[in-house]
């Protein structure tokens, strides 16, 4: 019988234990190893605790577009395990998820707990051996496959090897892969929010909009979605976006950037500065920040107005060019300095990794270790928020799960 052995007990580790097990049909010995004493532990904390497993996009070319990193590499995968697949997975065994708006699915208990139970069970039912506290200090290539040894120095033997171990993986492992040749990008933060505590942003907090573009003006990116202003700057979905695909030029910034914010992204510039122009007319008579144009939150409207030099008694009547000019600049392009970015919640998520050209995305196996596999964000893949980084650690566990059987 031989022996597989996986590193890392979260999501992608889990998974590939499970089917991995489940298809070789008791041919193979299945261990996985977990360097804490707790398995599935970002699981537990996605989705403020209810778990985003996925997200309910079922077309594969609208999938790979929610991935700064992997959108190529992830389109065979995901041709044979997406979404759907991931729904009726778990369905069989009696968990069902639900969808929501904004399209991201949860169990319908709303409860972390549930998905954590159900990939216990099943790795209970396979018989996955499962080794926590199980710190790996070194790997090394034998002539069958690979000897994995604790920091007890106690070895483990298999002939193939599955990496699993995220996106904050242990030294030790990232190590080994480069003295197996392989190129590790940087391991940088992707998803996160904007510090900027200026006192006009953060009395806003709590504050939505359904729509904005955010910019970044030093290299041209842009990005629209929702925004929400918090205590600490800005979130919601346009931020967190930008911070995903715009990762690499942040980190560089050190996180100190311009950041501009286009309220009215659904307008030219040219139809902005026509209906500003025809308020002098229409409302000459209203005060300006009372009078709330574009359907923007009114605290929202007044701040703009307040940055725009026009004081709380002016009348549309009364505002000269240069205010008028700057009313436009700040509803088309406010500027705002961030100093530095936020955690987004628990959902922590890198981008960063083993080099996704050294990988086989037909059977997620290493292109230059024989019987050497990969799963999740071990692997230069992020998605943005939604369900897609879990998405991604169910397909690639999936893929490596059928080639280690074979």
């Amino acid at each position: 019988m031989k022996t597989i052995v996986i590193i890392g007990g979260g999501a992608a580790g889990m998974f590939a234990a499970i089917n991995t097990a489940r298809l070789s049909n008791g041919n193979s010995k299945i261990i996985l190893l977990e360097k804490s004493s707790s398995l599935l532990s970002k699981v537990k904390v996605s989705g403020g605790g209810r778990c985003n497993v996925t997200h309910q996009c079922f077309e594969v070319n609208d999938l790979v577009k929610n991935y700064p990193r992997g959108e190529k590499e992830l389109k065979g995968p995901f041709h044979f395990f997406n979404p759907k697949n991931t729904i009726e997975w778990f369905e069989e065994r009696g968990v069902k998820l639900k969808a929501e708006a904004d399209g991201r699915m949860f169990p319908i208990t709303d409860s972390s707990q549930t998905i954590m139970d159900c990939l216990l069970k099943e790795a209970n039912k396979f018989g996955v051996a499962i080794k926590t506290n199980y710190s790996v200090n070194a790997i090394s290539k034998t002539e069958n496959g690979f000897e994995i040894e604790n920091q007890f120095h106690e070895k483990i033997v298999a002939e193939k090897l599955l990496i699993a171990t995220g996106g904050n993986s242990q030294g030790i492992i990232l190590q080994q892969l480069k003295n197996w040749q392989h190129t590790i990008q940087p391991l940088i933060p992707s998803l996160f929010t904007f510090l900027i505590p200026q006192p006009e942003i953060v009395d806003l907090s709590g504050i939505s909009i359904p729509l904005v573009e955010i910019i970044l003006p030093k290299n041209n990116f842009k990005m629209k979605g929702a925004l929400l202003f918090t205590h600490w700057g800005l979130s919601g979905p346009a931020v967190l976006k930008t911070s995903a695909f715009a990762a690499k030029t942040l980190f560089e910034s050190g996180y100190k950037f311009l950041v501009q914010i286009n309220f009215v992204p659904q307008f030219s510039m040219a139809q902005v500065k026509e209906i500003l122009q025809q308020q002098t007319v229409n409302a000459s008579r209203q005060k300006v920040c009372s009078h709330v144009l574009f359907d923007l939150p009114k605290r929202v409207w007044q701040m703009l107005v307040s940055k725009s030099d026009i004081n709380d008694k002016q009348n549309w009547a009364d505002i000269n060019k240069l205010q008028k000019e700057k009313l436009l600049k700040c509803l088309t392009a406010l500027d705002l300095q961030t100093i530095g970015k936020s955690t987004f919640k628990e959902e922590f998520v890198t981008c960063g990794g083993v080099t996704l050209s050294e990988i086989n995305f037909k059977t997620m196996e290493s292109k230059l270790v024989k019987n050497l596999f990969f799963a999740g964000e071990i692997m230069d893949v992020d998605g943005i928020t939604g369900g897609f980084n879990f998405q991604n650690a169910w397909t690639t566990a999936m893929i490596a799960a059928h080639a280690m059987v074979k």
